[in-house]
């Protein structure tokens, strides 16, 4: 299909946008087209915005457009439990639970040896020295039961533990409202494994 050349470059961007393919790439940039030069504008904006005031906590390495970020300056939050996570998206979903109350680690992905990350290349060193520097009592593994998932929380948990630390991962299993009948075998058995006590 012929586009003229703006319009394919700005189909191609959108295109590398994850889980965005040819058609919605397509639709996206139509959309584009469609808005007035104020909201074209406006969109593009917001994007180099984000893009240049955006950046990683220098504490937790959570996404703020301030230093330290909202989260680490909050005076109410437990600074004894930290809760340790792979991506600043999981902070975002933990918060809006708003059920816990310490503080968060994100370590920016996850070990995999297959795709050349390993520990240097996360924010474990500032994890650890964070740890020394402070008064926690108890790290909170957040991290997706995955083969790099499990792979980081051995890791992790091996390097806090003998600094007396306790430390814990976040149970898997069974979502609200669901039929043990059409669970799969690994997430019964993970729900098994994180049961608890009445």
């Amino acid at each position: 299909m012929f586009f003229t050349r703006p319009l394919a470059r700005l189909i191609e961007e959108f295109q590398k946008f994850p889980g965005v393919g040819p058609k919605s790439a397509q639709r996206m940039a139509f959309f584009v087209l469609d808005l007035s030069s104020e909201q074209a504008k406006g969109l593009a904006e917001a994007i180099l915005d984000a893009k240049e005031k955006v950046k990683h906590c220098s504490i937790c390495f959570h996404l703020s457009a301030q230093d330290p970020c909202e989260i680490c300056l909050d005076e109410k939050r437990d600074k004894k439990t930290i809760c340790v996570v792979a991506d600043p998206r999981d902070v975002i979903a933990l918060e809006r639970t708003r059920d816990f109350k310490g503080q968060y680690h994100v370590l920016c992905g996850l070990i995999s040896p297959m795709d050349g990350v390993g520990p240097d290349q996360l924010s474990m060193r500032d994890l650890i020295k964070r740890l020394q520097e402070s008064d926690v009592s108890e790290v909170i593994l957040a991290i997706n039961p995955t083969v790099e998932g499990d792979a980081t929380v051995l890791y992790l948990s091996q390097l806090i533990k003998p600094a007396g630390i306790k430390v814990s991962r976040i149970a898997f299993g069974l979502p609200m409202g669901s039929d043990l009948e059409y669970a799969d075998d690994v997430t019964l058995a993970k729900a098994m494994e994180g049961r608890r006590e009445l």
